[in-house]
């Protein structure tokens, strides 16, 4: 869970968390906010916010191909309700099966 703190003048800062990340990660993470100069933490919260917002975009685009298809689904069960049904011409044929 977060964790507040407050600032020498009382204002709230930003929520915290820690986090434990294998050493050759945060290798890899240090490296990125180098390049980019940036501190590894603003690296890290940088990263976390894409990650975050992929995923919410994933979770929402699935939800809309799911709504998609049921739409689609219900239009075509309302298509075929709204058929009528035929007789059917002539007798009907006895289908024979060859056995072996």
């Amino acid at each position: 869970m977060a964790t507040r703190q407050n600032s020498s003048n009382g204002k709230q800062k930003s929520p915290r968390i820690q986090v434990v990340l294998p050493e050759e990660l945060c290798e890899r993470l240090s490296e990125l906010a180098e390049r980019e100069s940036r501190t590894v933490s603003n690296m890290a919260k940088v990263l976390i916010q894409e990650g975050v917002k992929y995923h919410e975009l994933k979770e929402s685009s699935a939800s809309k191909e799911l709504e998609t298809k049921e739409t689609k689904t219900k239009n075509f069960i309302k298509a075929l309700e709204k058929q009528k049904t035929q007789r059917l011409k002539g007798i009907p044929k006895r289908l024979k099966f060859k056995r072996n």
